[in-house]
């Protein structure tokens, strides 16, 4: 009996040994795969951009400087750098996007401290006319623990309570968001997790994660889509 006992512990054990390298190499290997997606995910950004008339550079620094302030960016800063930065004209708008990084310590407590990159894939596009400071968010948990900015409430309730407003003017988003703009962010898939801002003659949305062709049709369109729904007097009663 002591003897099966010792081969059904023999047994578990490699089992759990064999199930310990084989989630190690499933991991590795899917790891793997996404880095070489998101490599050729920058080959073909760098190849449409020339092809749809548009401007690329792998890496530039200090352009996007005028952000700071601004989410997903420092409050301030200088030549900080961008990846991926792309400019041109869709949809008769003027646009950018870019991969913002930056670097987020973690540690552990049987490894050394380490630092991991934390990217953001940022998209701007022209507005009709200048506005004021505008944010659109999804409040996350820290933002309902330590954003104590006021909150303007827009009197559409399904909406008032799922999404945070934050402005210096509230009429310019009374009118901005109109019967047209309000019903598109709740009910479009693609607003779900595209946070709205506004500044000067700049509207963006961001997301944490790197960039790729399809996010960046996906994205550019979420832009101009809220952009075509917006009353033209908005702006010029700015």
């Amino acid at each position: 009996m002591e003897q099966w006992a010792g081969i059904l512990v023999l047994v578990l054990l490699f089992a759990c040994v064999a199930g310990m390298f084989t989630l190690v190499f499933t991991m590795s290997a899917r790891g793997r795969k996404k880095d070489a997606q998101i490599q050729e995910d920058y080959a073909q950004l760098a190849r449409i951009a020339p092809e749809r008339g548009w401007t690329y550079e792998r890496r530039v620094q200090g352009r996007i400087d005028q952000y700071c302030g601004l989410r997903p960016f420092p409050t301030r800063g200088s030549n900080l750098r961008a990846w991926h930065y792309t400019t041109g004209e869709f949809r008769g708008r003027q646009f950018t996007y870019f991969e913002y990084r930056y670097m987020n310590v973690t540690s552990g407590a049987d490894i050394a401290e380490r630092k991991q990159p934390t990217i953001e894939a940022v998209f701007v596009v022209t507005t009709p006319g200048p506005g004021p400071f505008v944010q659109i968010l999804r409040p996350n948990v820290l933002d309902r623990l330590f954003d104590r900015r006021a909150k303007m409430q827009l009197g559409v309730p399904e909406f008032d309570q799922n999404y945070r407003v934050i402005t210096d003017d509230e009429e310019f988003v009374r009118n901005a968001l109109c019967p047209a703009v309000v019903p598109y962010l709740m009910t479009d898939t693609k607003t779900k997790k595209s946070p709205l801002q506004l500044r000067n003659n700049d509207l963006f949305t961001w997301y944490r994660g790197t960039l790729s062709p399809q996010t960046v049709d996906e994205k550019l369109n979420f832009l101009c889509d809220v952009l075509d729904r917006i009353p033209a007097q908005t702006w010029s009663a700015a």
